[in-house]
């Protein structure tokens, strides 16, 4: 954006911010001049809608509330560039304890308040704990991993300090990524929303009829509907807060006055959720950042006055399955499987704008669970055998017919539009009819992952856990569990009794050894029981207007918003 156009709210100011480093930047960007052209509102587009404040629901998880909300609902951890959880000291410290279990020491920051005047506490993390253990399944979780390894929080109501006690033998190896970002919900809004009184205690002496009015609005209280938040219920208790979310004007974050540490070096940030007309907007000055999967979106390359990278991401790009319906049988899924053209559609549509010679994005993913960076991961991936790199038609033909069916009909859905995803349905659809499998596109605006378990899909083209947007760590853990039976972000209904006993090893086992045959056998076990099929790792793009410094890419579940509070533009 050369032009320099900017809308009327984008007034320019001298503000940089408190921080030194922030201070340091802008003077490294303006030179022998000044800052007084900073923009004082930053534009922030991702690739997923924003239906709740809630990242830890089912539908949370898939939708993009971890782009937007990093900075506003702070943990004791945040998952940074490289993939791995990093402790955030603002907000509290984590530390083992001595315990014949592991044993967590939590104490939060005693200046740390939501905006709302009411001051964090331990409460949060009980809540946490208790929606994401699997002990009181009236909380819809999308991921229990790590929390239902914790035998109790050990917290008294409204206190600054916990202790986290882990069950004896389950010592967590990703313990510092549990409480992290958008983990730790505002437990006083929830308990008051509940009419309970006190909820720590309602945890502890296991009150259902309590926990499931806590549930209720844990599960549906933070929905994000355009033009009608009760702004009362988003305390937020990072460097940003909630104004406002309209239709219109996206959902707008302005700095959070209650906020303990460093200031946000930008006064305002207005994330647009998937659906933005981004042309126009990158067009008019209201969009200078984008974070997005490669080629999905329309208007993704603005053009001139903006730089672009496209790199690998950690988030696995794969058709998850569902395992009823015409996927019932093994077999059926393999017919699929066999005529999917894996490599294809790595050579098209895996690798834009970048060849890697090893590493993410160098090929053809083969694991569901082990990235190309892992060293155990050529050993894993080769559980594959090279069976399904290319359309076998006589092979699906097979098995199809193995499975007792004839001609079938395959619905994939997705967050659409996308058209990357769009032609990855088109170049299947093609590749399989020769087999008497008929694909249609189910790529839908509408679409969340629970229509597969409930009949309305027969697959999910996605990424890591069926995430439509930015995904991934640099953790085993996450996927492995998309395929334990239970686990909220396993949509395809599979189980397995050895999956979820490998994923449950893997999940405190740190030996690279133990890894390495834990995670050959899972794949062997995966090949053969098809509850998805890995394609490449997700080709994200990030757009920055020229001009925007302090912001830095981030291929994780986190996506560039990471760090949102540090960015400054310059005009």
């Amino acid at each position: 954006m050369g032009t320099g156009v900017r809308r009327a709210g984008k007034a320019r100011g001298v503000r940089v911010g408190a921080a030194g480093v922030i201070a340091m930047i802008a003077a490294a960007a303006v030179g022998c001049g000044s800052a007084e052209d900073q923009v004082q509102s930053i534009g922030y587009a991702v690739d997923n809608v924003l239906t709740t404040y809630n990242a830890n629901t089912v539908d949370g998880a898939a939708s993009g509330a971890r782009q937007a909300f990093s900075r506003v609902l702070t943990g004791l951890s945040y998952i940074g560039p490289e993939g791995s959880a990093l402790s955030d000291g603002d907000v509290g410290t984590a530390a083992p304890a001595p315990g014949d279990a592991l044993t967590i020491a939590v104490k939060l920051n005693p200046q740390a308040v939501y905006s709302d005047g009411v001051p964090t506490s331990c409460d949060d993390l009980v809540l946490a704990w208790a929606a994401g253990s699997g002990r009181f399944p009236m909380f819809r979780a999308a991921n229990n991993a790590g929390y239902a390894d914790i035998d109790r929080v050990d917290c008294q109501s409204g206190s600054k300090d916990a202790t986290v006690v882990f069950r004896p033998g389950r010592a967590f190896a990703d313990w510092r990524a549990l409480f992290g970002a958008t983990a730790l919900m505002p437990a006083h809004v929830a308990a008051r929303a509940a009419g309970v009184p006190d909820l720590v205690g309602a945890v502890h002496s296991n009150d259902v009829p309590a926990l499931e009015r806590v549930a209720e609005f844990w599960n549906n209280g933070w929905k994000l509907v355009p033009d009608q938040l009760d702004l009362t219920l988003f305390p937020s208790s990072g460097p940003y807060r909630v104004e406002s979310f309209t239709t219109d004007g996206g959902l707008v974050l302005v700095a959070n006055d209650r906020w303990w540490g460093n200031k946000p070096a930008t006064p305002q940030i207005v994330v647009w959720p998937k659906g933005t007309d981004l042309e126009s907007k990158t067009a008019s000055g209201e969009i200078d950042v984008i974070d997005a999967g490669a080629g999905s979106m329309p208007g993704l390359s603005p053009g001139d006055g903006f730089s672009s990278v496209t790199a690998p991401s950690r988030s696995s790009e794969q058709l998850v399955l569902a395992t009823s319906g015409v996927f019932e049988s093994a077999d059926a899924r393999r017919a699929l499987a066999l005529c999917v053209p894996r490599q294809q559609l790595f050579d098209r549509l895996g690798h834009p704008d970048f060849d890697k010679q090893s590493g993410l994005g160098s090929g053809v993913l083969s694991s569901r669970i082990v990235q190309p960076d892992m060293l155990i991961y050529p050993s894993v991936a080769a559980t594959e055998g090279g069976r399904y790199l290319h359309p076998d038609v006589p092979a699906a033909v097979a098995a199809r017919n193995a499975s007792g069916q004839g001609p079938i009909t395959v619905r994939i859905g997705y967050l659409g539009p996308d058209t990357r995803r769009a032609d990855t349905v088109k170049a299947i659809a093609e590749a399989c009819a020769p087999a008497d499998i008929t694909v249609v596109d189910a790529g839908s605006p509408e679409f969340t992952p629970t229509a597969l378990g409930a009949g309305g899909l027969d697959a999910i083209l996605g990424g890591t856990a069926s995430a439509q947007g930015a995904a991934g760590t640099d953790s085993e853990v996450p996927p492995v569990y998309s395929l334990v039976g239970g686990n909220g972000t396993n949509f395809g209904g599979y189980r397995n009794g050895r999956i979820t006993a490998i994923a449950e090893q893997l999940a405190v086992d740190t030996a690279e050894g133990s890894r390495l045959n834990l995670s050959t056998e899972a794949e062997g076990i995966l090949w053969n029981d098809l509850p998805s099929i890995p394609l490449f790792n997700e080709p994200r793009t990030t757009v920055f207007a020229d001009g925007l410094h302090a912001a830095v890419p981030n291929p994780t579940v986190s996506g560039v918003g990471w760090n949102m509070d540090r960015w400054i533009l310059l005009r």
